[in-house]
């Protein structure tokens, strides 16, 4: 079975939506992430079912949660999941990558310009640099990370880069004790958890995890990377 095959199988197996046009771009993708990991170390995940599964459909499982014409940035983008993932999908939402690794954002660049995305950029940044900057503070209807950091860490990267009623979309695996240990940099930074949705891929259960932004972020967050990781909220 050759690699469009493949996908489409798996995709309808998980309820995925891939057109002719979106499956030609998976395989496309495919190609450049073999090739470049090589050189990048990009994924420990390389094999066709493991990267159609394992990347391409979890990175698929926030698609319906994000708004028609939204403005999404997603934290940490390394390969490109979920961003360019969800970008193949949903054509119509405009999606910017921090991503603080100069070879990644190399990559990035390749991909999207060998996709013919348009509407889609890589930003060679730290998330809580982006946060300070002016023309990202308050300026996304959403924002993804997928297996990025501990939950009261990632809000703080996060909720900066939101406007008021935005929603952080965070994937995770076992995230209980993560929640609890959150409350209190969602309540100083002004979030709510509004939603915990346990999914299924290949075998594990994962989690989405949505927090809505319900109120101002105080200036002075984020503090400085260091003191964020030593001294979370």
């Amino acid at each position: 079975m050759d690699f469009t095959a493949k996908l489409k199988a798996k995709f309808a197996e998980y309820g995925c939506i891939a057109d002719e046009a979106a499956a030609e771009k998976f395989r496309t993708y495919y190609r450049f992430l073999k090739e470049y990991n090589e050189r990048f170390n990009l994924t420990a995940i390389t094999d066709e079912d493991g990267v159609i599964v394992k990347h391409f459909v979890d990175s698929l499982a926030a698609i319906g949660c994000i708004a028609k014409g939204a403005k999404l940035a997603d934290i940490g983008s390394g390969a490109g999941f979920p961003a360019v993932v969800i970008k193949i999908c949903r054509p119509d939402v405009d999606v910017t990558m921090f991503e603080s690794n100069g070879k990644k954002v190399a990559f990035l660049n390749a991909l999207v310009a060998g996709l013919s995305l348009t509407g889609i950029r890589a930003v060679c940044i730290r998330a809580e640099e982006a946060g300070r900057r002016t023309e990202f503070r308050g300026a996304f209807d959403a924002v993804t990370a997928r297996a990025v950091t501990e939950t009261r860490v990632l809000l703080e990267y996060a909720m900066p880069l939101l406007k008021a009623g935005g929603e952080l979309i965070a994937y995770k695996a076992h995230c209980k004790e993560e929640t609890e240990a959150a409350k209190n940099a969602a309540e100083i930074l002004g979030a709510e958890l509004t939603e915990a949705t346990e999914y299924y891929v290949e075998g594990n259960f994962r989690t989405l995890l949505k927090y809505k932004k319900t109120g101002e972020t105080p200036e002075k967050y984020p503090r400085r990377n260091a003191r964020i990781i030593s001294e979370p909220l």
